[in-house]
């Protein structure tokens, strides 16, 4: 079973990823689930999420080159990337769905929830009119990343705003096809698929963390912006893979030694209230969007993209467990990695 597990993860994997970066993702990132226990013939739920946080994690690595650096000193050295979470962006327009798209984290529920992941606990973002909720996998929630899903309430916002976040996000397409939903109904009635079914979805699947929207007018854009960096950033990358979270013994440490190696290291350290999680990221590396121009060629303008993070957590001493939780201070604190100039 263990060499079924490896073929089965490979080749998911491999839908996306040529063999060398394959076989990097299995060389630098801690296991996820424990193969022994996914003795039920076909691709579980398990396996498929297991191989689509392989896959977006390199993808985002391809985006930060500041994670890229990283990542590459801690494979020269040996060392495993023990992958905490990654995080994810959405929009909840006034007027309801966001254009094809089911409105807000409820088009990541959809694909979350069959993959074997429920919601954690909630936490409300109030500063940035945001709120965000902690996916955490049923069957192995220690070691497969936990999703941090977060939704911005456009209606919190003046009628201005609500105007322009329609014309932006309105015109969101669904990347889900008719086989893939089939899929995810299998996953969701505790149903192993085929692995020719499972490595037709996985390039949809993870097309679905990528921008669905047109273009925006850089009017538009503008005009989010001056109300909410969080918006502004959806608007050029969409639903992307926002960051990736490396787990690590002593976040504090890491960041004096990444400061004095002068990577772009937050400031300050986020402490959660017990004192438990503490977290720390990489500024956003920049990216190059283009925007439409009434009357005007297009204008292309050097934006925040995605970021990498860090974080440790500590026992609960009620549990003798490691506290997965979430902090809303710690998270508005992260937020501002993507802030920009």
């Amino acid at each position: 079973m263990m060499a079924q597990h490896a073929k089965i993860s490979q080749a998911l994997v491999q839908t996306m990823l040529p063999v060398d970066r394959a076989e990097q993702a299995e060389r630098i990132l801690a296991p996820m689930i424990d193969a022994e226990a996914d003795a039920a013939p076909g691709v579980t739920r398990a396996q498929f999420a297991a191989a689509m946080n392989r896959i977006l994690f390199l993808g985002l690595l391809d985006r930060v080159p500041s994670g890229r650096r990283y990542v590459a000193d801690v494979e020269r050295e040996g060392g495993r990337i023990a992958f905490d979470h990654g995080a994810v962006r959405s929009v909840c327009l006034a007027a309801g769905d966001t254009g094809a798209l089911p409105r807000g984290e409820l088009a990541f529920r959809r694909i979350l929830e069959p993959l074997g992941y429920s919601v954690a606990a909630i936490y409300p973002l109030p500063k940035l009119r945001m709120t965000g909720r902690a996916y955490r996998h049923a069957d192995f929630p220690d070691t497969m990343p936990q999703f941090f899903v977060s939704e911005l309430h456009v209606d919190q916002f003046d009628a201005d705003f609500a105007a322009a976040a329609q014309r932006v996000f309105g015109s969101s397409h669904d990347p889900l096809d008719a086989e893939t939903k089939e899929m995810l109904r299998d996953f969701a009635e505790g149903r192993t698929v085929t692995l020719d079914r499972a490595c037709h979805a996985m390039p949809v699947i993870v097309g679905a963390f990528g921008c669905h929207h047109a273009t925006p007018e850089l009017a538009d854009y503008e005009r989010l912006r001056d109300s909410s960096r969080e918006a502004a950033w959806i608007a050029t990358e969409g639903n992307a893979f926002n960051h990736a979270t490396d787990r690590v013994a002593d976040v504090i440490a890491l960041a004096e030694a990444q400061r004095a190696l002068g990577r772009p290291i937050k400031d300050s350290v986020e402490f959660s209230a017990t004192g438990r999680v503490r977290q720390t990221a990489f500024r956003a590396d920049t990216v190059e969007r283009r925007f439409k121009v009434r009357g005007a060629a297009d204008a292309v303008l050097e934006v925040p993209g995605s970021f990498y993070e860090f974080i440790s957590r500590d026992a609960d001493p009620d549990t003798g467990l490691i506290d997965l939780s979430f902090d809303s201070g710690n998270a508005t604190g992260i937020f501002t990695m993507t802030q920009g100039a």
